[in-house]
């Protein structure tokens, strides 16, 4: 008797770990039915920060899309080559480098990233120390200037474009420009000028605010000598062979997202918006961008360069 109730136990047991099983196995099919695609991610300063930053809301439009999503960390002067190999579906990119992807590669814009006082805009200043006597453009002839990466948008072009409309030619009317080496390129233009290793520098606005913000620097500490127009901050685009309805969604899916939207990330909910320094996420046509391409041809840079 008791025999035939642990026989009855067991057979039982059995039902239930089957079930599970099949359970699982459908589970895994439906899975390796989701397509898989990359979304190229824009170097701002490392790998590791690219990742950690991003792979929450790489995860969330896997889940939200059903499609398994693939970050890849990418050096900027590195993108628009393997954009052109075919790497990436989805692109996250500065708001120039959008313009060099869509002029050559027909790139389509999703939508712009919002973060900071002006939301999907932003716009660079030229600084100097306070107290340093240089309190306006014309004061930085032959003065020592530092500024961002050449494809930073509000750290390079739109600084240089400034002193071009102002009458004052970089290759010419300064001592001598540079650019940091390294990561961290914008905020170690910010310290150069603040500590005196150069007279003025090209500051994109949001990275004061954010340096300001976490107590790096005080807004005392300089003065704006030149702002630029406020442009278009970064951009999430979609290669022309991205499903047209893919593309839909995922635009949908950004704009819906919340500040209090979580994912799991190593067991642990993490704020997608948060995780990405994003407030979040607005439409803009490509025709706001037709400032960038404005100073892109003037200061001739990509896509625009004629020598």
């Amino acid at each position: 008797m008791v025999h035939g109730i642990f026989s009855r136990h067991y057979l039982f047991l059995l039902f239930i770990l089957l079930i599970l099983a099949m359970s699982s196995m459908a589970g895994c099919r439906e899975r390796s039915k989701r397509p898989m695609m990359r979304i190229g991610y824009m170097n701002c300063n490392n790998e590791q920060e690219t990742m950690a930053r991003f792979q929450p809301l790489t995860r969330y439009l896997s889940e939200k899309l059903n499609v398994d999503f693939v970050a890849v960390p990418v050096d900027t002067h590195d993108f628009e080559k393997r954009f052109r190999d075919g790497e990436f579906a989805f692109t996250h990119t500065n708001s120039l480098l959008y313009i060099i992807l869509r002029e050559n590669y027909q790139l389509q814009i999703i939508a712009s990233d919002k973060r900071g006082n002006f939301g999907s805009r932003t716009g660079g200043a030229i600084i100097a120390r306070k107290g340093s006597g240089i309190n306006k453009l014309s004061d930085i002839r032959g003065k020592r200037m530092v500024f961002g990466p050449m494809l930073a948008p509000t750290g390079y072009l739109a600084e240089y474009d400034l002193m071009l409309r102002s009458g004052i030619d970089p290759e010419k009317d300064l001592a001598f420009y540079a650019i940091p080496s390294g990561s961290y390129k914008h905020e170690k233009l910010v310290y150069g000028v603040l500590f005196g290793q150069y007279d003025v520098g090209a500051a994109p606005l949001l990275d004061l605010e954010v340096m300001a913000r976490e107590g790096k620097i005080s807004p005392d500490d300089f003065v704006i000598i030149g702002q630029t127009p406020l442009i278009p901050y970064c951009t999430f685009g979609a290669a022309t062979k991205t499903d047209p309805e893919l593309v839909a969604r995922f635009r949908q899916a950004l704009l819906e997202l919340k500040p209090t939207d979580t994912v799991e990330i190593n067991g642990e909910q993490v704020k997608v918006l948060k995780a990405a320094w994003a407030d979040g996420y607005e439409q803009l046509l490509d025709k706001d961008y037709d400032t960038i391409r404005d100073m892109a041809r003037r200061v001739n840079m990509p896509p625009y360069q004629k020598y």
